[in-house]
């Protein structure tokens, strides 16, 4: 009979108010005195959530509140990313298709390091909408097992990639993740690996710089095929075996994500409530125009030749 994976369990407020952060519990009753104040705001955020937000915003207490309002605000609009999060058909067939994991060891600066490869490249099968939300649903969850980290680097493995995948990547979705990824998560981003990239690669790097501002494309680098500068950033042994690491498989690691996410659906339906009522907003209620120039825009405009 198969074992099924239990289910994760939150890190303890104790285990993260011992960690070298600086946050106490003080701070962030200060953060819940001021949320109780905010009609419009989720009422059921833990305080994990609170200090996750206010690690990110570096202990600024009024940083944070603005902040708090931004992510559950985005959370709230960008349905297509955190709209009823749940194992469906459609994320089941992202990770079934896909590999999303923390890998074993931090960087050599200390960072989480998440890794992600897309397995099965048949353009077909890939949707970018699902893509992200399951991104986005795994850091979720990883952080509520583990907490705070000190920062948080991705790696995205593009072997096999083709180019016919571009194709699938549909403007109004993508405005919305570059709204959020990277300044959006709630983990202080320090970076976005490239590897094993393509020959179309400098098309990607064409859509990058179209979308983000310049301290963040400073974060994104691509490796070169045959060069050793990752070396410089993690121990090339804790990636997947097929990845040129010693850590697990790739399947391995794509069925311990799999069991992960399916321990755990609970998490995400009480995750799910976290959102904003904007009829009871003070002022004026937000809507996605708030957040973009225009949904046409420039990025209407982008053709990739």
């Amino acid at each position: 009979m198969e074992t099924k994976m239990p289910a994760r369990k939150r890190i303890s407020l104790e285990e993260e108010y011992s960690k070298p952060t600086g946050i106490t519990a003080d701070d962030i009753a200060k953060l819940r005195q001021w949320l109780d104040t905010q009609p419009h705001l989720p009422k059921n955020l833990t305080d994990l959530d609170l200090i996750l937000i206010y690690h990110k915003c570096d202990r600024s207490i009024q940083v944070s509140k603005q902040e708090i309002d931004n992510q559950y605000t985005l959370r709230t609009l960008f349905t297509s990313f955190f709209k009823d999060r749940s194992l469906n058909k459609d994320i089941e067939n992202f990770f079934l298709t896909a590999l999303v994991t923390i890998l074993p060891n931090r960087s050599k600066a200390g960072d989480a390091i998440f890794y992600a490869r897309i397995l099965d490249t048949d353009v077909n099968k890939f949707d970018f909408a699902s893509a992200i939300k399951g991104v986005f649903m795994m850091l979720d969850l990883w952080q509520y097992e583990e907490g705070t980290w000190p920062g948080l680097t991705f790696i995205f493995d593009l072997q096999g990639i083709k180019m016919g995948l571009l194709s699938k990547l549909d403007i109004q979705n993508i405005q919305q993740f570059v709204a959020y990824f990277p300044d959006a998560i709630l983990a202080k981003f320090n970076g976005l690996h490239f590897i094993n990239t393509p020959t179309f690669m400098d098309r990607v790097n064409t859509l990058t710089k179209a979308f983000y501002k310049n301290e963040n494309i400073q974060k994104f680098i691509v490796h070169q095929n045959g060069s050793n500068t990752l070396e410089q950033i993690i121990d090339i042994d804790i990636l997947p075996k097929e990845a040129g690491g010693k850590f697990k498989s790739l399947e391995e690691c794509q069925q311990d994500t799999l069991e992960k996410i399916r321990a755990n659906e609970d998490y995400f339906v009480e995750e799910n409530k976290k959102r904003i009522v904007e009829a009871l907003r003070p002022g004026k209620p937000k809507t996605i125009a708030d957040f973009f120039d225009s949904v046409e825009g420039s990025f209407k405009k982008l053709e990739i030749d």
